[in-house]
């Protein structure tokens, strides 16, 4: 470690006193916290180009004072016990600003868009979560994954010292043209796809590429919430189409430059969109001229049968933009997604992630390559399905055993259930609370990281739940579901 000393032989104070007065400066303040390791006196003596013998007068006297402690034959430390004072103890230029000065600064923030919900609001305080979106951590595959790790430590650690293609690494682009050929009839060539952190990155580097101020982009109502902050924090004019059981009502489409769908498993209402509107949806991006946003987040959780092929694979003049992760099926801590993009945006996205952050890092993509290339992803596929479509039966029997009002839908694939409430009892917003003061976590639209706009104008989406099961076993979920009989029963909304 290097410390931040400026030595002033001129100063007209000891050498050994300068040193002292800003090691002790750098302890009170915080700068240099309890535990730390301080430099070797060798090294310092060398870095300020002064004596040994100074430094260790200025560590002896720093020992006395009670800011250092001396550890044969380890090294010097700072001490346990000093009390930060805060920072402002080093001189401060004073210059304050104007209150014009002030405005203007604060005037200078481009940035006005809002946040969305990735971590559930109260997931710490709660035995039983139904958050949606979130696999089951214990089934992680985790020595498999510690395995190739450690092998590409082995075999290729240099990359580890070097920046990577923009786009990612090859093998791994390779390998996720080869799964979405199989798996979503996706024809995809690997320089067509862009690694991105997640599927919101790419949200954001589309919105980078697209989005200007007054773009008029259609989404579903409701959406996911991350989709639509994305582009009206850059300035998009969102056009909102309802959805029905088919999926997005294409007769409704306006004239846009954009749209943004999820048509596998709709978010959040878990519909899947029809063939039919599919090529109607084709058909008016080819008439508008606009680029179709396909969503496929949770894709590869389908249960009763063979899914219908993505809405890319039907795309015949390049307008569908594909964005698939592996938040779903790996975890979201992986923040691994990628884009599967026409021609012309190849290089555009290209560019624009190399301004972002250069690259994904490497070691996990060199991983995951070889996990699904070697056949591991198809295997732990095949095993999430057969876990998250028993915990998805259990949960259906529960609900319909012991909240028979209540009727689910959206069951199809994903990782989440609709729940639709009565007419009569407590709407979305109050069975939140109710089941929350029992240890369970369930969500409303507008909690479940949706964005719903028909607020008032479809009293039946004011009384729907989301419950997300894939996190949850069967005997958990058995649980989960007495407490929140009872807690319906009690009827009782608590406070906040």
């Amino acid at each position: 470690m290097q410390l931040p000393l400026r030595i002033d032989p001129a100063a007209g104070k000891s050498l050994q006193l300068q040193i002292t007065e800003q090691i002790r400066l750098l302890i009170l303040d915080g700068r240099l916290v309890a535990g730390a390791r301080m430099p070797a006196s060798r090294q310092l003596a060398q870095d300020l180009d002064v004596s040994r013998n100074t430094i260790m007068a200025a560590f002896g006297r720093l020992i006395a004072e009670g800011f250092l402690v001396a550890r044969e034959p380890t090294g010097t430390f700072v001490a346990e016990r000093v009390a930060p004072e805060g920072p402002a103890l080093l001189p401060l230029v004073d210059a304050r600003p104007s209150a014009a000065a002030e405005q203007r600064r604060r005037r200078r923030l481009k940035f006005r868009g809002e946040a969305h919900e990735v971590v559930a609001p109260h997931g710490h305080e709660l035995e039983f979560d139904f958050w949606v979106g979130r696999p089951d951590a214990r089934l992680f595959p985790l020595r498999h994954w510690q395995a190739l790790l450690m092998r590409k430590l082995r075999t290729g650690a240099r990359h580890l010292c070097e920046y990577g293609d923009p786009q990612g690494v090859l093998a791994l682009r390779e390998a996720i043209s080869a799964h979405v050929g199989a798996t979503r009839g996706i024809a995809a060539d690997p320089a067509r796809i862009v690694i991105t952190n997640g599927i919101q990155e790419g949200l954001n580097l589309l919105a980078w590429l697209l989005i200007a101020p007054g773009v008029e982009v259609v989404v579903e109502d409701p959406c996911y919430r991350g989709a639509a902050h994305v582009f009206a924090g850059h300035g998009a004019t969102l056009r909102p189409v309802a959805v029905d059981q088919d999926g997005i009502d294409c007769a409704a489409l306006p004239a846009a430059a954009l749209a943004y769908v999820t048509p596998s498993h709709q978010y959040p209402l878990g519909v899947t969109q029809s063939l039919a509107r599919r090529e109607a949806l084709l058909a008016w991006a080819a008439a508008a001229g606009a680029y179709v946003v396909e969503d496929d987040y949770d894709c590869d959780f389908f249960y009763d049968g063979a899914p219908l092929p993505a809405l890319k694979s039907l795309d015949r003049n390049g307008q569908v933009i594909y964005l698939g992760t592996f938040s779903k099926s790996l975890g979201a801590g992986l923040r691994i997604g990628y884009m599967v993009l026409p021609a012309e945006l190849c290089e555009p996205a290209r560019k624009a992630k190399a301004l972002l952050n250069n690259c994904q890092p490497w070691l996990e993509q060199a991983a995951l390559a070889a996990f699904i290339t070697e056949g591991g992803y198809a295997e732990h596929l095949r095993r999430l399905r057969q876990l998250y479509a028993a915990r998805r039966n259990h949960l259906c029997a529960a609900v319909t055993h012991g909240l028979p009002e209540w009727r689910c839908s959206g069951e199809g694939g994903g990782m989440h259930l609709v729940v639709q409430l009565p007419a009569r009892g407590p709407d979305a917003q109050a069975v939140e609370q109710l089941a929350r003061a029992h240890g369970v976590g369930v969500y409303g639209i507008s909690h479940g990281n949706a964005r719903l706009w028909n607020v008032g104008g479809d009293a039946a989406l004011e009384r729907v739940l989301l419950l997300g099961y894939a996190a949850l076993s069967e005997t958990e979920v058995s649980e989960a579901l007495l407490r929140l009989r009872q807690a319906v029963g009690t009827g009782v909304v608590s406070e906040g």
